[in-house]
C-alpha cells in the first residue's frame, strides 16, 4: 500500500497535544481562498520553482529529462529538486509505502512522552483514507497518540476507516453559511457539517478549528451561528486561527492563481472580538495569539 506524501513537520507543537510529528498527505477537495498549503491541494506531485534562490550552476538542466528543466516539460520526476543544493527546486509530494511512513512517524517517538504522538494533515488526509487508516491503525498498535487534521468535506465511509484508530480530530468549520462557503472554499457546507455531527454521536474525541478570515467569516452573525452549532457538537476545545497572508511564494512557485485576501492591519482586535463572543456562549474557545 502507498500514498502521497507532501511534507513532515517534526517538534510541531499546533497539531494536537503535546510535541508532534506531522506527516502532510497530497490533495485536498476544497479551494480555500485563503489556503496557506496550495501545494496540498492537486492530488499528485509537482514541482515548486523559487527563482529568487538560483544560482545559475545548471545541475537541474543536467539532470532534467527533457534537458530544459522548464515547468511547461516538467514530468516531475524530482531529479531537479534532488540535486538542487539553493532551494530553487522543490518536490511536492511523493510516493511512500506504509511502512517507509511509519518509520518516518516513529523516528521522534522518544520526544512524544506520554501526551504527544503523531498527526496526519494536509491537503486533506482523508482523500487517502485507506492509507490514513493502515498507518493510524499501525501507530495505534505501537501506543502512539494519533490524531486526524480533517476539513471535514470526505464520505463518511473515510471516517468510519479512520474512526477506531484516530485518538482526537482537529475539525475545521469554516462557515455556516453553505453558499458563502462555497463561494470561498468551493464547496458546500452540508456534507462537513454533517460529519461533525456524526463524529460527534459516534463518541469521538474532537477540537474545532475555527480559521478566522478577514471579511469572510469573522462577522458576529457568521461567529454567533457557529457558537449555537457547536454547543450541540460539545468539542473539548475550539482554537481561533488568525489568518496570515505568508503563503504568496508558493503560489508563485506551482503556478497557481494567488487568491490570499490582504491580512487587516486590525487582525488580532477581530480575533479577540470573535474569541468574546463564543467564550459569551460558554464555549470553549482559545487562541494561541
Amino acid at each position: 500500500m502507498t500514498g502521497i506524501l507532501m511534507d513532515v513537520k517534526r517538534m510541531a507543537v499546533h497539531d494536537g497535544p503535546g510535541l508532534r510529528t506531522t506527516l502532510f498527505l497530497k490533495g485536498c477537495p476544497l479551494s480555500c481562498l485563503w489556503c496557506h498549503n496550495p501545494e496540498g491541494q492537486r492530488p499528485k506531485p509537482e514541482i515548486g520553482l523559487f527563482p529568487e534562490k538560483c544560482i545559475g550552476c545548471g545541475k537541474c538542466r543536467e539532470v532534467c529529462p527533457n534537458g530544459t528543466a522548464g515547468r511547461a516539460a516538467c514530468i516531475v520526476c524530482g531529479a531537479c529538486a534532488s540535486v538542487c543544493t539553493a532551494g530553487a527546486r522543490k518536490l511536492y509530494g511523493r510516493e511512500i509505502t506504509l511502512d517507509e511512513a511509519l518509520r518516518i512517524a516513529l523516528e521522534d517517538r522518544i520526544f512524544y512522552g506520554s501526551t504527544g504522538g503523531v498527526t496526519l494533515s494536509g491537503g486533506e488526509p482523508l482523500m487517502q483514507a485507506d492509507f490514513a487508516a493502515a498507518l493510524l491503525r499501525e501507530l495505534c498498535a505501537r501506543g502512539v497518540h494519533t490524531a486526524v487534521d480533517t476539513c471535514g468535506h470526505a464520505p463518511w465511509s473515510a471516517f468510519e476507516k479512520t474512526l477506531p484508530y484516530c485518538g482526537l480530530y482537529l475539525f475545521d468549520v469554516k462557515h455556516m453559511d453553505s453558499e458563502k462557503h462555497r463561494a470561498a472554499t468551493g464547496r458546500g457546507n452540508g456534507l462537513i457539517l454533517e460529519n461533525l455531527a456524526r463524529l460527534s454521536a459516534a463518541g469521538a474525541r474532537i477540537q474545532v478549528r475555527i480559521p478566522l478570515i478577514p471579511g469572510i467569516n469573522d462577522d458576529e452573525e457568521n461567529i454567533l451561528r457557529t457558537g449555537e452549532f457547536l454547543k450541540k457538537i460539545g468539542p473539548e476545545k475550539i482554537k481561533l486561527l488568525p489568518y496570515h497572508d505568508m503563503a504568496h511564494v508558493k503560489y508563485r512557485a506551482i503556478g497557481m492563481e494567488d487568491t490570499l485576501p490582504a491580512r487587516p492591519e486590525d487582525m488580532m482586535e477581530r480575533l479577540h472580538r470573535s474569541l468574546d463572543l463564543l467564550k459569551g456562549m460558554n464555549l470553549p474557545a482559545y487562541s494561541d495569539q
